[in-house]
């Protein structure tokens, strides 16, 4: 059993987070564990307003141990990180196991927000984890925080946005445009390599129920990776993985509603 490890935040609604990641795991028949971060809960009470608790770094460190010392991971990702202490932590264990198949997933907002949770935290994510990962995979808003970049609405600046970040350590950059790209047909997502530039085009699925749909798609990267894929044909998988889930994309409640992960089960996602 291949075993692959996410250390993000619990969302109690089970649509994001550490949850979307597990039920991707499981999707591709791997072994998941998690360390949990932090636990977001959102108020029914206040029109879904959102909580953030921390976990405790003793606490979080338990749970790394048990995770990479204890198990053992052939691949990992990390979501929402949300304390210095998480940062520091993941760069620890990461670079201690050795993990070559690491997925950043910088998780800057909660979904709905728009603006930095914690600009100086954002530093430390890019200074510590960038170096690390094997895949790092933002949204236009994360890329716009990791490049420095006042704006990305085109393919020119996800480009531009994409040679930055790699600059800065991360040997691949996936920069997720998907239905967020301004004046487009498909959903265009980009891949770089350092050298080379893909552009992964897929059917631009719109719905509102789209919670989950990052930590999903990293979760998905990491996944092809901890097979045996090379980044491009994991990202290449995660692609139609999360093209397939949001085409079966469900309302929670009057609120959110997230993707569906098991949908793929119609179609064969490995031979």
């Amino acid at each position: 059993m291949i075993k692959i490890a996410t250390i993000a935040g619990s969302d109690a609604s089970g649509g994001a987070g550490l949850e979307a990641d597990l039920k991707t795991f499981e999707e591709y028949g791997l072994y998941g564990m998690a360390a949990v971060t932090v636990i977001a809960t959102m108020n029914p009470d206040k029109g879904w307003s959102h909580q953030v608790y921390p976990i405790a770094e003793d606490a979080l460190r338990s749970q790394l141990e048990t995770v990479f010392k204890g198990v053992g991971a052939a691949a990992a990702k990390s979501g929402m990180l949300g304390t210095f202490h998480a940062v520091a932590l993941t760069q620890e264990y990461i670079s201690s196991f050795k993990i070559k198949n690491y997925v950043l997933d910088p998780v800057m907002v909660c979904k709905g927000a728009g603006e930095a949770l914690n600009p100086e935290l954002n530093a430390a994510v890019a200074e510590k984890l960038l170096p690390l990962a094997e895949v790092v995979t933002p949204n236009l808003f994360e890329a716009e925080q990791l490049s420095g970049l006042k704006e990305i609405v085109t393919i020119d600046q996800m480009k531009e946005a994409a040679k930055i970040i790699h600059n800065k350590g991360a040997r691949h950059v996936f920069i997720k445009g998907g239905a967020k790209l301004p004046n487009q047909s498909k959903a265009i997502d980009l891949l770089y390599d350092g050298k080379n530039f893909e552009l992964l085009e897929g059917e631009l699925i719109k719905t509102s129920w789209n919670h989950g749909a990052g930590c999903t798609t990293s979760a998905a990267i990491a996944s092809g990776l901890a097979r045996g894929l090379s980044a491009h044909d994991a990202t290449a998988l995660a692609k139609k993985f999360i093209t397939t889930s949001l085409k079966n994309s469900f309302a929670l409640n009057q609120w959110v509603g997230p993707g569906n992960p098991s949908a793929w089960r119609a179609g064969k996602l490995f031979e």
